[in-house]
C-alpha cells in the first residue's frame, strides 16, 4: 500500500490516530461510497470532514456503540482521528448518575463531619460506603456494557479499514 500510515491505537479511551497522504476529501469520498452499498454493515452522516457510523437500527442495543471520525489536513498530510463511544444518550445518562452520586457523597460527607465537629450524632456518615457501592456498582455495568458493545465495535472498524483501505 502506498499510503504508508503513521499509527497510533490507545485502547483504555478506545481512541486512534492515523495519518494519510491521501486527501480528506478523498477518504471521506471512499466513506460516504461504502455507506452507500447495499450491504453496508453500518450507516453514517458525513457533515464534511467529521463522519459518524452507527450499527444499523434493527441490530442496535442499548449498549451499541458509535465512530466518530475527524479530518484535518496540514502539508499534504491528512490526519483522522476516530473515537468509539456509546451513543450521547447514554453517555449522558452516566454522566449525570455519575454526579448525582458525586453531589450526594458531598453532601453527606459535609453533614456528617459538621455534625462529628459538633458532638452531634454522625449517622449519615453510613450513606457513604452505601454511595461509594452504588458508584462501583454503576462502574462495573458501565464496563460490562462496553464488553457487551465489543463485537460491534471491530463491525465499525472493519468497515473503516475496508472503507478506506487504510488500516490502524
Amino acid at each position: 500500500m502506498s499510503h504508508a500510515p503513521k499509527e497510533q491505537i490507545t485502547k483504555i479511551r478506545l481512541r486512534f490516530k492515523l495519518e494519510s497522504k491521501e486527501s480528506a476529501t478523498a477518504i471521506v469520498s471512499k466513506i460516504d461510497n461504502a455507506l452507500k452499498a447495499e450491504n453496508a454493515p453500518c450507516t453514517g452522516r458525513i457533515n464534511h470532514h467529521f463522519i459518524t457510523f452507527h450499527i444499523p437500527v434493527n441490530d442496535q442495543h442499548y449498549w451499541s456503540p458509535q465512530l466518530t471520525l475527524t479530518f484535518d489536513e496540514l502539508d499534504e498530510v491528512t490526519t483522522i482521528r476516530g473515537l468509539y463511544a456509546p451513543r450521547p444518550t447514554v453517555w449522558t445518562m452516566f454522566v449525570f448518575f455519575y454526579s448525582v452520586i458525586g453531589m450526594a457523597i458531598l453532601v453527606v460527607g459535609t453533614l456528617g463531619l459538621s455534625y462529628k465537629m459538633l458532638d452531634k450524632p454522625a449517622d449519615i456518615l453510613w450513606w457513604t460506603p452505601v454511595l461509594a457501592i452504588v458508584f462501583m456498582t454503576l462502574y462495573l455495568v458501565a464496563y460490562f456494557g462496553q464488553k457487551m458493545g465489543h463485537k460491534q465495535i471491530e463491525t465499525l472498524h472493519n468497515f473503516f479499514e475496508e472503507a478506506t483501505g487504510l488500516r490502524v
